[in-house]
């Protein structure tokens, strides 16, 4: 049975043998699936394997460190923070462009320009472009272009985490909070993966942590709760 691990190296080894020609390939999931800590695993086999590395992460992401992709665990990486990815070149500076290998973007949904910067890098430029993010918002539906990527792509990989409530496999990621913004900046303080059943069904273990969570906060009234369950059911 093939591993993560085992798909990295083939994908490093495929990628050296058609070394010029360019290759994109996508690591998705819900929160907590461990999407930024296999961005950074397979950029430090590029790294062993002796190719040219430059990581990038959306501006938009401050929670950890502002120059540094950072998984939920601590560990880091350095990194260019940028508004958006058509900029890197120029910024990365023309030269040093041209002798990159490899280009990782973590937290890709916050980039608008997702899809003509893998076009010009794996397509136009010859390099491999390795893509970390989100598949879905808290409401099910496609995230910023990372799904628009998907039709490019050498590989994709969906990884899972765990369902906070009942331990088994989770796909999706449900927001605690009663703010209806698509791009709302977080951690655990505001989003946790569940598996289907307990995103789809109106679970009062699932309205519990969400009202533990805006009482911690003094965030608003019970009302929210109400909200947050409604949620669950559409």
């Amino acid at each position: 049975m093939a591993t993560l691990e085992s798909d990295i190296s083939r994908d490093v080894i495929s990628d050296q043998e058609h070394h010029g020609s360019g290759a994109i390939h996508v690591i998705t999931g819900p929160m907590f699936s461990g999407k930024s800590t296999s961005l950074l695993r397979r950029i430090k086999s590029e790294i062993s394997a002796g190719r040219s590395v430059a990581m990038v992460k959306s501006s938009k992401d401050t929670r950890y460190a502002k120059d540094s992709v950072v998984t939920h665990d601590g560990i880091g990486f350095p990194c260019w923070t940028l508004p958006d990815l058509m900029s890197f070149p120029h910024i990365f500076g023309h030269d040093a462009y041209a002798k990159l290998d490899v280009i990782g973007v973590d937290e890709a949904q916050f980039f608008g320009d997702l899809y003509e910067f893998c076009c010009k890098v794996a397509d136009d430029d010859g390099k491999t472009v390795i893509v970390a993010g989100l598949d879905g918002d808290y409401l099910r539906r496609g995230f910023g272009a990372v799904l628009d990527i998907i039709p490019l792509a050498d590989s994709v990989t969906k990884l899972t985490a765990r369902c906070e409530v009942c331990g088994q496999k989770a796909f999706f990621t449900l927001r605690k909070t009663c703010d209806t913004r698509t791009e709302l900046i977080g951690g655990a303080d505001v989003y946790m993966p569940v598996c289907r059943k307990h995103y789809v069904n109106n679970n009062q273990v699932v309205v519990k942590a969400s009202k533990e969570v805006l009482d911690s906060d003094k965030a608003r009234s019970e009302s929210c709760v109400e909200t947050v369950a409604a949620m669950i059911q559409t």
